[in-house]
């Protein structure tokens, strides 16, 4: 009986990492870069995913307890900086459910082409955040049609895009000009402030890692579905920024909408834009629905530890779902929706899904050095799958892609003029990521007096 309850094989867990990992949502805010992007995604395929994809193998090989992440960094530093990945972890899906709800509800008026107002807009975004939040109340074994039907359209959007930006460019031009001289990286600010967006995009390698009870052979099929997986998602990443690239001038393209513009611009209009249009829109839930598993369990792993509020600690006796991280993950954005078109940001959907990604890479920076101090002080601890190579390139593979997603967040957050332009961009996001912060700490400092209230009752 215990062999039936094993739901995922090698090509499930690939489908898995393609859904999870490939957002089509955030193609659009990547290509703002402009055409020095293609340099970034290989920078970032090399010097950030293929080794934050090694490390989280081993450790979510070695250490898979239900705490993921959290658990890494806490067995390495302790709970102080386990609570702060918690937090930064958890927070980010929230924001990045709001985001979502905002950009649904967008695509939905225009492919409709309907005029509503805002108490309709408002009721649009409740509704899309109260569906996400009922199936992710259901194993992820449960939906894996879900994530499968999602990873194809995924693949079938890019794939129509790029193709399309092809028989575009050789028969009516493009909109932007591609030459080598305009790929290399250049010192476009507004540019280099998407670039935690490509790390953003790449992020998620370690849900894969939590879904290891679901699969008959974890040891090789969480490597395995990550290679490929990789692979896979940077091809179709390139792809379709090149076919948005020829649709949209850079100067023109907006982080929400270029998505669609560009499909509506490529196509033609015609049926296949509400085709392509639904088919996004399947994605935007299954994108958050893949990820509820890992989130929610991680933070109520941490609550469990004191690490986070104890109202994360309630499970489901059916399903073993955490159901309070995922009601409440389902309030907090229900209320940011609510607030959302009385916000003084003209950009809605950016100021919820920037801060949302400068929350979930940080959540990432302390698991480098924590792979390293973990094999130093616990070495005995055998490891199925481990990370081949001497001090020099372990210490590569660990510091590269921390320096990387330390330096995208400066660039993310930190205004680097005083152009109206990049006040506009990063003002939002500064203060968005300041409250959480606050926030984060308040969360540290309750935990340490909670367990130390726990020390002195027992």
């Amino acid at each position: 009986m215990a062999n039936k309850k094993k739901k995922f094989r090698l090509i499930d867990a690939v489908m898995a990492s393609v859904c999870i990992i490939l957002v089509a949502e955030s193609a659009a805010p990547a290509a703002s870069i402009g055409n020095s992007q293609f340099f970034w995604w290989i920078i970032m395929l090399v010097g950030f995913f293929i080794p934050y994809g090694l490390i989280s193998a081993e450790l979510g090989t070695t250490y898979d307890g239900e705490g993921g992440l959290y658990d890494w960094v806490k067995s390495a530093y302790g709970n102080k900086w386990a609570s702060r990945v918690a937090w930064n972890y958890w927070v980010n899906f929230p924001l990045w459910m709001a985001s979502l709800a905002v950009l649904f509800c967008e695509l939905f008026v225009g492919l409709t082409g309907l005029k509503i107002n805002i108490g309709i807009e408002i009721l649009m975004k409740l509704l899309f955040i109260g569906i996400v939040t009922t199936l992710s109340l259901f194993r992820i074994s449960e939906s894996k049609w879900i994530i499968n039907i999602a990873a194809i359209f995924k693949v079938l959007i890019m794939l129509t895009i790029g193709v399309l930006g092809i028989y575009v460019a050789t028969t009516k031009g493009m909109a932007t000009k591609f030459t080598i001289e305009s790929m290399l990286p250049n010192l476009d600010l507004v540019g280099l402030s998407f670039i935690s967006v490509i790390i953003y995009n790449f992020c998620g390698a370690e849900i894969i890692t939590s879904l290891a009870p679901e699969m008959d052979n974890p040891q090789k099929q969480i490597p395995q579905s990550l290679l490929l997986g990789g692979i896979i998602i940077a091809v179709f990443y390139m792809f379709s920024a090149f076919g948005i690239g020829v649709a949209i001038p850079l100067d023109q393209l907006n982080a929400s909408s270029g998505f669609i513009d560009s499909i509506r611009y490529l196509a033609g209009g015609g049926i296949l834009v509400p085709i392509l249009g639904g088919m996004f829109i399947f994605t935007l839930f299954a994108n958050l629905v893949s990820w509820s598993y890992g989130v929610n369990y991680v933070v109520k792993y941490a609550a469990d530890n004191k690490d986070m509020p104890q109202i994360f600690t309630k499970i489901s006796s059916k399903t073993g779902i955490p159901t309070n991280a995922t009601i409440f993950n389902g309030i907090f954005a229900a209320i940011l929706v609510v607030l959302s078109p009385f916000m003084p940001s003209q950009d809605i959907f950016w100021s919820f899904f920037g801060v949302s990604a400068v929350t979930l890479v940080a959540s990432y920076i302390p698991m480098f050095p924590a792979f390293l101090k973990l094999r130093r002080i616990d070495p005995n601890t055998p490891r199925p799958f481990k990370v081949k190579g001497g001090g020099i390139k372990l210490k590569l593979i660990t510091y590269i892609p921390m320096v990387l997603l330390i330096t995208a967040l400066i660039f993310t957050v930190v205004p680097m003029s005083t152009s109206p332009e990049e006040l506009s961009t990063k003002v939002p996001l500064t203060i968005g990521v300041i409250i959480s912060i606050i926030l984060q700490e308040i969360v540290v400092i309750r935990g340490v007096k909670n367990r130390d209230q726990s020390e002195e009752n027992v």
